[in-house]
């Protein structure tokens, strides 16, 4: 309930308008392209925007790796979050500059900021206007560049763009805001669909990821003190096998009856047991791969242990990030931990990408640090091999990505991993880097 706040405080500003004769409250009707400046914008908000009529969000509260800076991430509007004094600050100017991509605001902006502004544009529309195709260093190393989703409209969506398939179906949104399962019938369709959308390409499932900020009604799970730490992921899937069950019996449908490049993954895996147990499951239906995410730091420290129990895994930096600074990714507070800039998740990363070696398996990112252009150029260093992302960060990362050799990405990665702070990191990683991709950010 606590997550939920945003959306509570939503429903008792309704009722007080209804009750007091006033207009609704929440987004206003547009009538010409415009920064929308909230105090926060709950997720349902924040979904219904219209990219050609919102331009930009910034909001006062809320976090990188909160619901709503993904959702605008995913309709690929510009987004600053946690901008002190913003309201008032839009209520006393005239005009606003957001770039989205340095989380940079500026009120009232001199004619002289406005024209730098509009020639960084220019020079990120040129750049944006020659990737095409797949992710590919500039030695020629490949590394998958795919899109994070969360429906089958999602999917038909994303297919018809120039990327390499899905790197993370967020099958959950299925489940939420209903009073039960949803039949194998149902999600064989889903599935299929998805599935259909990509053709050959590769589309990567992951199983439910419920709990903790997405409770399911009809799971009858006791309450949790910190249900961050508690059943959430593949931990509910084992304790109501049904669930799974279903799930893994609908993917298999959809695998029969399209022979696609489907892989399967399961949430918050911490150790060897859980791997094992998720990777029989799977295996028994006949799917053809089989994975887990890294999210909890247990799983990237025995990483090489883990990956001997399945085919490849993704990691979650969002959640990593929160289980390794002990700094909720709900609270704007903290979003300075939170940074998948810390060198102390970079660290996780790199315990991760070295299991992968040692076991010559597949290791991709989901989080959103997959989007992020310089970032992906110190996880390719790490030795990532597929980055998946909000569809519309593709080119930007594939054009970063084709600026740098993989000795350069090694080369910043360990500077990142050598840094103290998050800032030092990313500095150091800017001033390494082909000048060029500031305009990318």
């Amino acid at each position: 309930m606590a997550e939920r706040v945003t959306d509570l405080h939503d429903v008792r500003d309704r009722v007080i308008c209804e009750l007091r004769g006033e207009d609704a409250p929440g987004i206003p009707e547009l009538s010409e392209p415009s920064i929308l400046v909230a105090k926060d914008l709950a997720p349902a908000e924040t979904a219904t925007l219209d990219p050609a009529i919102v331009l930009g969000i910034i909001t006062e509260e809320g976090g990188p790796t909160s619901h709503t800076a993904i959702l605008a991430a995913q309709l690929g509007i510009p987004a600053a979050v946690k901008v002190s004094g913003i309201v008032q600050a839009a209520h006393t100017s005239d005009e606003l500059a957001l770039d989205g991509g340095a989380g940079m605001v500026l009120v009232d902006p001199s004619a002289t900021e406005i024209t730098e502004l509009g020639e960084r544009s220019a020079r990120r529309t040129a750049l944006l206007s020659g990737s095409h195709g797949q992710g590919l260093t500039k030695d020629g190393r490949h590394i998958a560049l795919l899109a994070n989703i969360g429906s089958a409209a999602d999917a038909t969506k994303a297919a018809a763009l120039d990327l390499e398939g899905s790197g993370l179906f967020r099958t959950e949104f299925m489940f939420l805001d209903r009073q039960d399962a949803p039949s194998v019938e149902e999600q064989t369709d889903t599935y299929t669909r998805v599935i259909e959308s990509f053709g050959n390409r590769r589309v990567v499932v992951r199983t439910l990821h419920a709990g903790a900020d997405k409770p399911l009604a009809f799971t009858q799970m006791p309450e949790e003190e910190n249900p961050a730490l508690g059943i959430r992921g593949l931990r509910l899937g084992m304790r109501k096998q049904e669930l799974l069950d279903t799930q893994l019996e609908a993917l298999s449908r959809a695998y029969r009856a399209t022979h696609g490049d489907l892989w399967v993954m399961a949430p918050m895996v911490a150790d060897v047991d859980e791997a094992h147990y998720f990777a029989q499951k799977v295996r028994a239906l006949g799917l053809p791969k089989v994975g887990v995410m890294i999210e909890v730091p247990a799983a990237a420290l025995r990483a090489s242990l883990v990956l001997r129990e399945v085919d490849f895994a993704s990691i979650g930096t969002n959640d990593l990030a929160q289980y390794t600074m002990a700094a909720d990714r709900l609270n704007g507070e903290l979003a300075g931990l939170l940074s998948p800039w810390q060198p102390s998740v970079l660290g996780m990363i790199s315990f991760a990408c070295k299991g992968g070696v040692t076991t010559h398996s597949h290791i991709g990112v989901c989080g959103e640090a997959g989007g992020d252009p310089l970032l992906a150029l110190v996880l390719v260093g790490l030795g990532v091999t597929s980055l998946s992302m909000a569809p519309k960060k593709v080119a930007a990362v594939r054009a970063s990505l084709a600026m740098h050799d993989c000795s350069r990405c090694q080369e910043m990665a360990q500077a990142a991993l050598d840094s103290s702070t998050a800032a030092q990191a990313r500095d150091a990683v800017i001033s390494m880097a082909d000048p060029a991709v500031r305009d990318l950010l």
